[in-house]
């Protein structure tokens, strides 16, 4: 069964929810979505098997996760008398907090654990993982020993230059049994070519002593997929070709495709008011019954709660075939 969407509102104004639409048409949009991100190749239409075995077109394209409209960083600040300008943000019950030299001091009694100690309390440096080797060590689920108690960061610079992510969705929406959880597929793509991510695992990364924060736009570098968002803040409020009637009313800016085809606006509605009645997985129904997400809450570590449709593929193989149903490893 095919459900209705808005795919690709904004921009390139809204598409068809027929299953009818012409594929030159479906690829146009797609294209003119994604006109400010760096693009390798791509969109193309493939055969794609959605994660509930669906079998159906998607979109492929292969994008390096690169902002082309700002410098991601910075994430740890180097010393306990920085300030706000020298870390970025962390996200503690719904809030988003600067990550300054006076966040890192005061960690043991934040969290109520004395055994929190990032700095060296003679020169107040901050420890923080310098190179690709501690990025990989300090920047997974379980942590190594080696870098308890550090800031963790890792920079675009640790990756090779020409490292890219392809993301396989479908064109239409199809429905799904059951919600699915973003943290196997991630939520979706920007419209600057950066990944939409799951929630950030923060018991694994406290339970370490470290922190891993956000810059201010929401977004840190891992070696599997690079520069990824786990908040959406104010540095996605305006895609590219939105008008200002646009953003004025009705649901203002579209910021990103889900994994599943549905669109994903900005967290607020055009005239600053939160939307109503959305569903577990941050969506609902406009008046036209089409269906689309609301980015969640910048603080809230979930930017879809889950995925109400079938979701397509993240590869690392540009020239892979997408097949969702045979459950991969998390990027």
């Amino acid at each position: 069964m095919i459900l209705p969407s808005l795919l690709l509102a904004g921009s390139a104004g809204m598409a068809s929810a027929h299953a009818g639409a012409h594929d030159d048409d479906a690829l146009a949009r797609v294209a003119a979505f994604f006109e400010t991100a760096n693009v390798v190749a791509g969109p193309e239409l493939v055969d794609c098997t959605l994660s509930g075995g669906a079998e159906t077109r998607c979109f492929r394209i292969t994008v390096t996760p690169d902002p082309q409209d700002y410098t991601p960083g910075p994430w740890c600040p180097s010393n306990i008398a920085d300030g706000a300008d020298a870390g970025g943000i962390w996200l503690e019950d719904g809030k988003v907090l600067d990550v300054d030299g006076d966040f890192i001091a005061n960690l043991a009694e934040f969290y109520g654990d004395a055994n929190w100690q990032l700095f060296d309390p003679e020169t107040g440096d901050i420890r923080y993982t310098g190179t690709l080797e501690a990025c990989e060590a300090a920047a997974r689920p379980d942590v190594d020993p080696a870098y308890h108690n550090y800031c963790v960061q890792c920079l675009p610079e640790y990756l090779p230059e020409d490292a890219s992510v392809t993301y396989v969705i479908p064109v239409e929406p199809v429905e799904s049994n059951r919600p699915m959880p973003t943290n196997q597929t991630g939520s979706g793509i920007a419209y600057n070519g950066v990944r939409l991510d799951g929630p950030a695992p923060l018991d694994a990364i406290l339970s370490a002593h470290t922190v891993a924060p956000f810059d201010d736009c929401g977004g840190h570098v891992n070696p599997h997929v690079g520069y990824h968002y786990h908040a959406v803040t104010d540095c996605l409020d305006h895609a590219p070709g939105t008008t200002a009637a646009a953003l004025g009313t009705g649901h203002g800016s579209q910021i990103g495709i889900a994994m599943d085809g549905h669109p994903i606006f900005q967290h607020l509605l055009g005239d600053g008011s939160g939307p109503e009645d959305l569903d577990a997985c941050n969506g609902h129904l406009a008046s036209d019954g089409s269906y689309h997400y609301h980015a969640g809450a910048a603080g809230s570590n979930a930017i879809l709660g889950c995925l109400v449709a079938q979701a397509g593929c993240t590869l690392e193989d540009p020239d892979g075939s997408c097949d969702a149903s045979q459950r991969r490893p998390h990027p």
